[in-house]
């Protein structure tokens, strides 16, 4: 099968591979259709991380099943299905609470696992024409009839909109409040219109992006432009002086100052002071443990110099962590087939499997107008 395969940082290439196949007997075998790169693909592409060369990438995916193992009951070949980027058991403590992006069996020693990711288990993506899946009957959500028509809907539903979604209930988002949300890549304006859904009074979405604060604008949210680092100023005015009711975090370790510098405190420190007195602040960025390639020592440790007292002093609450995709993706999913979602909206270039490398270059240089790529393998 072809497949995109890490060779080092910056070079991904499109390979011949050995097929996916089923392992054991609740694995089944899907056909990919659709296929994602993130904004999380690129720590490692950028040779941010420890994935090891030879990695087959692609943890948003979606397809149809063409083979399920003998255990394999609720699944059927044929059947049109998306595949949260947890790789979860279903029967784990963790899985048992909903926490499936933090199983504690898919792999082992380690809380979560995932498809094609560092440190996240044995597991190759679904940047490839065929995955094995694990846990085949938990795993799967199987699509309603006519999908195929929505599909660069649904797909969304493997990670960033559900990701988004994640980030409001983790900032504790009620209907009627103000929200800001750092960030207008993909996981940031699902976390827009995830608060749009929610009932949000005023949503209001930072970054210097013009291309990608314009999106947030047809979402219905307030673009802060942050060039002139005057987006907490802005905030401020736009709530009167309070600071938003709650906020997201939906950028991670590698934001960047108006030079273009790393800065990785920035986006935490400027959610401190533009969300008001014992707001809540979600956290979906990703925040490595450690990360050698960081430009300061602190970071290199994966730790921050952080606004500790005045988040103490406004009494502040931060929620963190990966999503755990299956608490939201049936229901996400509905409101994508009753015409209340459309998260496709943000999808910028559609590609061949076979222009995955070009894909790649553009998003990581974050090229105007390259917001969301989705991979289309067989075409």
């Amino acid at each position: 099968m072809k497949a995109v395969v890490y060779k080092g940082p910056r070079d991904v290439v499109v390979n011949n591979v050995p097929d996916a196949k089923i392992e054991k007997p609740t694995d089944v075998l899907v056909k990919i259709t659709t296929t994602n790169i993130c904004g999380s693909d690129l720590h490692m592409y950028e040779g941010r991380t420890s994935v090891e060369k030879g990695k087959i990438f692609g943890h948003e995916n979606l397809g149809v099943v063409i083979e399920a193992g003998t255990a394999v009951e609720r699944v059927k070949v044929g059947d049109r299905v998306c595949l949260p980027f947890n790789i979860s058991c279903g029967y784990c403590e963790n899985c048992e609470r909903g926490l499936t992006g933090f199983c504690l069996t898919a792999n082992p020693g380690n809380a979560g696992a995932a498809y094609g990711y560092a440190g996240m288990g044995p597991y190759n993506g679904g940047q490839a024409e065929l995955l094995r899946v694990p846990y085949a009957d938990f795993n799967c959500l199987v699509l309603p009839p006519g999908a195929e028509e929505k599909e660069n809907d649904y797909v969304m539903l493997s990670d960033i909109f559900p990701t988004g979604y994640h980030a409001t209930r983790l900032a504790g988002l009620q209907p009627g409040d103000s929200v800001v949300i750092y960030g207008a890549g993909p996981v940031g304006l699902m976390a827009a219109m995830s608060a749009r859904i929610q009932g949000a009074s005023k949503i209001m979405v930072v970054d210097t992006h013009k291309d990608r604060l314009a999106l947030a604008e047809k979402i219905g949210a307030i673009p802060i432009d942050d060039t002139d680092q005057s987006g907490v100023d802005q905030i401020l005015t736009h709530t009167d002086g309070h600071g938003a009711d709650c906020g997201c975090e939906c950028v991670g370790y590698q934001c960047c100052n108006r030079a273009g510098h790393e800065v990785p405190n920035l986006t935490m420190n400027n959610l401190v002071a533009s969300v008001k007195a014992t707001g809540g602040i979600g956290v979906v960025g990703v925040f490595m443990p450690e990360d050698p390639g960081a430009v300061d020592e602190l970071a290199k440790k994966g730790q921050l110099a952080f606004n500790f007292g005045e988040f103490f002093t406004k009494g502040q609450r931060i929620g963190t962590g990966q999503c755990n995709v299956k608490l939201y993706n049936r229901n996400l999913a509905k409101l994508i087939a009753a015409g209340k979602a459309n998260p496709s909206m943000i999808v910028s270039h559609e590609l061949p499997l076979d222009q995955a490398a070009d894909g790649y270059a553009n998003f990581d240089a974050r090229k105007d107008g390259w917001t969301k790529v989705v991979l289309k393998p067989g075409k």
